[in-house]
Parts: C-alpha cells; structure tokens; sequence
C-alpha cells in the first residue's frame, strides 16, 4: 500500500523510516528544505524513557501562580487572542490530578519502554551517526520536598518496570563529579541509569534518508495546499508540487496539526510549547558533564553530545511565535556557568527556539481520526524524541491491520 506522510520532524521520519521497512510504498513531505528543521532541529537531545511525568499534575498547578507571574520563570503563560491557547489552558488545569498523572505515567512508560526497545534494534542495524550513547540521566532535586516527591514517583514507577536510585548529594557528585562545585545548592537526585542521549536532527537527517534507501520518495521544500476528501476517505493531497494519492495519510506535522487537522473538520488538542537551546563547543572536558543532567530549580537540562553541551530549558505556553529573548539566553548561559563553570566556550552559542506540539494531558494523538484512511501522529510535547520510534511502530501496526481488514 502507498502511505503519505506529511512532516519530516522526528516524529514523521520515524514512521516513515518504520513503514518503509514494512514494504510500503511511502511519500513524505515537509513545506522545509531539510528533515528536522521545526521542532526536532536542536531540542533537549534526552531520551528520557522513565521520566515521562506529565506536565500537568497537582505539583505543577500548586506551584502556577509563582511561577507564571515572574518574567524569568522557566514556566509561563503569555496569554494570545486565541481561545486555542484559552481552551487548552482551561484542559491543562483539570488534567492536574494524581489520577490522571498516574494513568498518564503508565501509559507513557509502556510507550517510552517500546520506544527505547525499538530505537536499540534501528541503532544496531543502521549503525547511524547521531551521537548516541547511554550516559545516564541524573535528575537535581532543590529541595527535601521536591526530593521526597520524587521519591514518590520513583516508587510509583518501580511498580511498572522503572530502575531509578534515589541519592544524597554526596552521592550524585559520585556519579557526576562536575557537580561538585553545586554540591550545596541542591538535595540530592533521582539516577537512571538506563537514559540515553542522540542529536534528534542528526537522527532525522539518518531515518529519511534509510527511509529512501528503501524506497521512500522524500519531497522537501513542498507545502501542504490541502485535502480531497469523498465518500468518508482522504482521496488525495494537494501540495505546491502537485496532488499526491495514497491509500492511506498520516499527520505528523508538530505544533502545525491542528490547523491541519482543523482543514478536515476536526478538533485536535494540541498547543505548542515553547523551548529553547544553546548548544555549545566543550573547552575543558574534564568540568563538563558525563551523564545527562536535570536541574528541577531551574528547569533546565544538559546533555553531552560529542564534545558539544546541549542546553534546554524553559516552558512558555505564549502562541507561536519563535523569537529569543536575550534574557532567556543570559538565563541559560547563567546556568551553565553555575553548574559547570570553565566546562564550555560560551563566547558564541548556537541560539535556538522551538515548539513543543502538547496535549494538556501530555498523552500523544496516534491513530485514526474521522476518515477511515486519515492516521495522526502528533502531539507528543517535549518527548517527541523518546517517543518517536514507539510511536511509528504502533502507528504502522494500526494502519497495516486496516489495510488487512
């Protein structure tokens, strides 16, 4: 069967990559001249397959109104003449129960651990170059109550297959020993040892182009114009670079598939999230981190990818707009120096900011929707890189079980 997959972020390229080794005949396409150039271009880099928490949970709402109120918080809300972004606030806040963060983490988990297992079985046959590699995930508690909420988590997860170690300072400097210098700024830590790193844009330069060494046709630089729908099915898709029939489309078009889907006559609730990163050269190894690293305080983390140091951090639910405020860098850069001062040449980051395509339940979209021949594959927030692989796989069984029926 012929599918069409419309965008070429992490997500889009894996199910494209994973249909293409099912034997289907695949077209994927991207309004951008490259793979990975949205949202997946420079994100966090963590593969966090265990911690998956939802966004949206009774800790994050007791702690709303602090935060959203100052100009420097990691997490604020810029409210958009846009009753999407008011909508979605309103949904945001009813998903912050512990019944829903708990039903959230497990199904979450079970699609990380499907992800992890799936991405492992590509690595060892592509052999790609994306600087992967299983450092380890230490996640920095401020204070003894943030502490003991993890702590509560961490046992939550441990029921569902989850290895995680709860540490005291002394013992987080053990494993990351470029810490000891905020060895008095924080209580102790969460350590998995089974976190992984990849540079997500190397990753969707390597899934497209395995995806055309097994046939896939990849139409870059083509925007979507719109659909041709008969008889309850999507016929055709109508591009800048002419129509395009499929027996089956996908939409993993980021923080854009709602007014995609909305093209259609259907209601998606996804909002974007805004990130950013500074990727920045190492100058001394020997103070920069080994393993990845979470900073709960500030909301800010740090992976090492190759002699590179990938900093991420801020949520800003503030509409869609990709602009870099210099004090979000100065912030950014003030962290680095903080944690790891000497580790990093900051004289000229490499600036970026992004969108995060979130539900309000954190739970990504995968599956059919309204057409009988219409699948979405979207809406996975800030784990778009976890949960890439998993997602294409489980996407690609639903829609080969279709065609089979």
């Amino acid at each position: 069967m012929k599918v069409c997959v419309v965008g070429a972020g992490i997500v889009g390229c894996s199910t494209a990559y994973q249909l293409a080794r099912l034997g289907c005949e695949v077209e994927l396409i991207d309004e951008a001249a490259r793979p990975g150039m949205v949202s997946s271009h420079a994100n966090g880099a963590q593969l966090s397959y265990s911690y998956v928490e939802p966004l949206a949970s009774p800790g994050t709402l007791a702690s709303l109104p602090g935060m959203l109120l100052s100009r420097n918080s990691p997490l604020r809300f810029v409210p958009q003449l846009d009753w999407r972004q008011w909508y979605w606030g309103l949904q945001f806040l009813a998903a912050c129960t512990t019944r829903q963060v708990q039903a959230g983490t497990q199904t979450l988990l079970q699609l990380s651990q499907r992800s992890r297992d799936t991405l492992m079985d590509w690595m060892a046959q592509e052999g790609w170059a994306v600087d992967y590699q299983q450092s380890g995930k230490l996640v920095l508690c401020p204070s003894e109550a943030s502490l003991q909420r993890q702590r509560r988590q961490v046992q939550f997860q441990r029921a569902l297959g989850c290895e995680q170690e709860l540490l005291d300072v002394q013992a987080c400097v053990e494993r990351e020993p470029a810490l000891a210098a905020y060895a008095g700024r924080f209580a102790g830590g969460v350590w998995t040892a089974d976190e992984r790193v990849a540079d997500p844009y190397r990753l969707c330069l390597e899934l497209a182009g395995s995806a055309r060494r097994l046939g896939a046709n990849v139409a870059l630089g083509t925007q979507l114009r719109g659909f041709d729908v008969h008889a309850g099915r999507v016929r055709a898709l109508h591009t800048s670079r002419g129509t395009v029939l499929a027996d089956a489309f996908v939409l993993a078009t980021g923080s854009q598939v709602a007014s995609h889907a909305a093209q259609l006559g259907i209601y998606l609730p996804v909002y974007p999230i805004k990130g950013y990163s500074l990727t920045l050269p190492l100058q001394d190894e020997r103070k920069a981190p080994r393993v990845s690293v979470t900073d709960l305080s500030m909301k800010t983390v740090f992976a090492p990818l190759g002699g590179r140091l990938r900093v991420a951090a801020m949520a800003e639910v503030a509409g869609y707009g990709l602009s870099i405020p210099p004090h979000r860098v100065a912030q950014m850069l003030a962290s680095v120096d903080t944690l790891f001062p000497g580790a990093c040449d900051v004289s000229d980051p490499e600036r970026w900011a992004g969108l995060r395509p979130a539900t309000p339940h954190s739970l990504p979209i995968i599956g059919r929707r309204k057409y009988a021949n219409l699948y979405l594959n979207a809406g996975h927030g800030a784990l778009g890189l976890t949960l890439a692989a998993g997602s294409a796989v489980a996407l690609s069984e639903e829609i080969l079980a279709a065609a089979k029926a």
